[in-house]
């Protein structure tokens, strides 16, 4: 799922299909790492079992989803919620709260996302919502349910409809390779104002000032931005 594809690819295909994007700034424990897959959310309440329960319905290469409201007070998953992820497939974790025992993590090799680091856990125990935490997530303002997919990379977390997720990646792929193609023929002296005829962009725009650059790289085809 989303194989060659980053992030900010798969964030500009939503934008250019009309498609909310719901992306959150989640940086890897390891940098270059990136997870892909359905996403298996669920919310933390306290206690390590919510993953252990999780676990259980997980399909190979899901990435875990933690609700934990993006907490700064406490670290809701550690080495051993981690290590048990790769035993049950995963192909990765996204917490939206911290995370501890990072040379561990690291040590483990699964990819892992979150809001940053500390040592403390938790020291509460709340009452699990009405679906016992394991069919909904909320990160960053948006919710993430198991009909979505997932794909995290250095730029952070992005989260997409899973019926909708081989359209979006068709998409990402060109806007992916007509990219590709404008920085090779920068590398090789073709500037992009010339590629995207920023001089005729500028003549339009003193006749028609209400004429915007995104107009115009949609008539000529560019894809920098949407």
């Amino acid at each position: 799922m989303f194989e060659n594809l980053t992030t900010a690819h798969l964030a500009d295909a939503c934008l250019r299909a009309g498609v909310p994007v719901r992306c959150a700034a989640l940086p890897p424990v390891v940098a270059g790492t990136r997870a892909a897959g359905r996403a298996l959310p669920c919310v933390h309440v306290g206690s390590v079992d919510v993953f252990l329960e999780v676990y259980e319905s997980a399909g190979p290469g899901d990435v875990l989803v933690v609700d934990n409201g993006g907490r700064r007070d406490e670290a809701c998953v550690g080495d051993l919620a981690v290590l048990e992820a790769r035993a049950a497939g995963l192909s990765g974790v996204v917490i939206w709260g911290l995370h501890r025992d990072t040379a561990d993590i690291r040590a483990i090799g699964l990819p892992v996302f979150s809001l940053g680091a500390l040592p403390t856990g938790p020291r509460r125990l709340d009452p699990r919502p009405a679906d016992g935490g394991l069919s909904r997530a909320e990160a960053a303002g948006f919710e993430v349910t198991r009909d979505d997919a997932v794909l995290a990379d250095d730029d952070g977390v992005v989260v997409v409809a899973a019926d909708r997720a081989a359209e979006l990646t068709d998409l990402a792929a060109a806007i992916r390779d007509t990219e590709r193609r404008q920085a090779e023929l920068v590398r090789g002296g073709t500037t992009l104002r010339d590629q995207l005829r920023f001089g005729d962009y500028l003549a339009r725009r003193r006749d028609e000032p209400d004429h915007t650059f995104r107009a115009h790289l949609r008539a000529i085809g560019g894809a920098i931005e949407e």
